[in-house]
């Protein structure tokens, strides 16, 4: 054993409240590759802070797997920063989203943080929409069939004209996670049309939102991502309204506030 003698010092110590001012947690998926890195360049800096609990997931993407998460969230959300409160919680699975409904993983994460405001992508989506005003979109998704189906309904429900709806047909969102950017750029030119207001480009596994920009300049049409509405919206619930024009009309916009998103109708 060393024989060093240790000192404990007895100088008084000045502490901050927090050690980063905005505190932000994401749940992603365990095979998540695009989300931390999105939101590190997007999200995180001086003043605000991510921190990251992953849940277990298996592919392929369908309704039936993606609806397995949901028991996990609360485990999930109990993981991030313990008995310490967040400025907001963010499930990052767009297509888990509108499967399970916003209102369950909302409660599901409020049972380990109550109160915490809950950012899923759709609900980021539309709130994106409303704060733009607009209404008649265009939907790409990396996902089959059976899984771009509840999309569509969502957006229908909540009163959105879809112009085009167009899906890649892939069921592993590791794959998703690979396509590379300028394919994206591509099959994002051809999936949109011209009466329409904007493109949405659903998906937490691709990597659209570091295109975004691109892709409006290409198409004359805002472009709205899964990850881009989501970082947009924890930045404007942080108090963050720096426009950033580099990552796109959306970035350059204030949020409405949340009781102006459009209700479902019926």
């Amino acid at each position: 054993m060393s024989k060093v003698v240790i000192e404990q010092m007895v100088s008084p110590l000045a502490f901050d409240e927090r050690p980063v001012e905005k505190r932000i947690g994401l749940v992603v998926l365990a095979t998540d590759h695009t989300t931390e890195p999105d939101f590190q360049r997007m999200v995180a800096g001086e003043r605000i802070g991510i921190y990251t609990a992953r849940i277990a997931y298996t592919n392929p993407t369908t309704p039936d797997n993606l609806r397995r998460m949901q028991p996990r969230l609360s485990e999930g959300a109990t993981l991030i920063l313990p008995d310490e409160p967040l400025d907001a919680i963010c499930y990052s699975c767009t297509s888990a989203s509108v499967v399970m409904g916003d209102d369950a993983i909302e409660a599901a994460i409020r049972e380990a943080k109550p109160e915490v405001p809950v950012i899923t992508p759709p609900s980021a989506v539309r709130h994106a929409l409303d704060s733009l005003g607009l209404r008649r979109i265009s939907i790409l998704t990396p996902y089959v069939l059976e899984t771009s189906r509840p999309m569509a309904d969502y957006f229908e429900d909540y009163g959105y004209d879809i112009a085009r709806f167009s899906s890649l047909g892939l069921e592993d969102d590791r794959d998703m996670a690979r396509i590379k950017p300028e394919s994206l750029i591509a099959v994002a030119r051809a999936a949109a049309v011209a009466d329409a207001e904007a493109l949405f480009i659903s998906c937490t596994a691709l990597r659209s939102a570091q295109i975004a920009a691109q892709i409006e300049r290409e198409i004359g049409q805002p472009v709205i991502t899964s990850n881009l509405a989501t970082a947009w919206l924890t930045l404007r619930i942080c108090g963050d309204e720096a426009p950033r024009p580099e990552l796109g009309h959306l970035m350059t916009k204030p949020a409405s506030s949340w009781a102006a998103c459009t209700k479902p109708s019926g």
